[in-house]
Order: C-alpha cells, then structure tokens, then sequence
C-alpha cells in the first residue's frame, strides 16, 4: 500500500508471483513461484510438473498479463 501504482505494463514482482502461465495453445505451464533478476531482463521462475525460467519480455515472450484472472500468457515453448 505504501508503493506508487505501477504505470502501464509495470508490475511488482509480488503482483506476478502465484499466477498461472499458459502459452499460446492453450498449454498451463504452472505458477509463477519467483523472478530473478539478470541485468539484461527478470525471469519468471514457473513452476508445474518441472520447473522452468521465462524472460518477462513484454510483448515478445509476455503476451498478455491480466491479473483480474491471475494469467500471464506465454509465447513459449518448453524444451
């Protein structure tokens, strides 16, 4: 309560953390359970049956954050 709003495409890591991440067919990947922040972009630390890391690149890898239904959308593919 005592962070200024975040502006448009700005989240707190604590925003993010525990929302589902699905990719773009439709594939549940699991819960962001972290970040880590590298220097040139933070990852979010995903995990479902495996743990994995994404780059949150706005727009690239991060389609869509909506936090009314607790989802980010991916375009991703798990190896």
């Amino acid at each position: 309560s005592q962070l200024p709003t975040p502006g448009e495409n700005e989240y707190y890591w604590s925003d993010l953390i525990g929302l589902t991440v699905i990719n773009q067919d439709g594939a549940v990947y699991g819960k962001v359970t972290s970040l880590l922040e590298t220097g040139s972009n933070d990852v979010l630390v995903v995990k479902g049956t495996k743990e994995h890391g994404i780059p949150f690149l706005l727009g690239s890898v991060i389609r869509k954050v909506d936090l009314e239904k607790q989802e980010i959308h991916v375009e991703w593919e798990l190896i």
